[in-house]
């Protein structure tokens, strides 16, 4: 059976083709059959604010696009310049690619370690 599967845990939020969901008091397992269907983890969205280097903002651009915030054909062509003015990144081959696909996940998966890296883990 394919899909994508989610592993939430308690009280986890996502937005799911743009609606906020929230997850209930346990560990969840989802199964979304449908394909296309624009998933964001809250865990992994920037706030505006701290989209603050050319990186960050061009994962921010992403999630704007997977979340419906921003149409694909707008974010592509913000993406590029925002990829091309990045001077610690080499726009190679393969995130070109995904920006011309409007593949915002595979962009976001590629940036997030840049995007994500100063944030601190959350104390358990």
């Amino acid at each position: 059976m394919g899909g994508l599967v989610l592993k939430l845990r308690p009280h986890e939020e996502l937005m799911i083709n743009g609606v906020l969901v929230e997850n209930g008091e346990r560990n969840t397992r989802l199964r979304v059959k449908t394909e296309g269907a624009n998933i964001l983890r809250l865990k992994d969205a920037l706030r505006p604010e701290e989209a603050t280097t050319p990186l960050k903002r061009a994962y921010y651009i992403a999630q704007l696009a997977v979340s419906g915030q921003l149409s694909t054909l707008e974010a592509g062509e913000i993406l590029t310049d925002a990829l091309q003015s990045a001077p610690d990144l080499e726009l190679d081959a393969d995130l070109s690619e995904c920006v011309a696909r409007h593949d915002f996940y595979q962009i976001m998966r590629a940036l997030r370690g840049f995007a994500l890296a100063d944030r601190t883990a959350p104390a358990s």
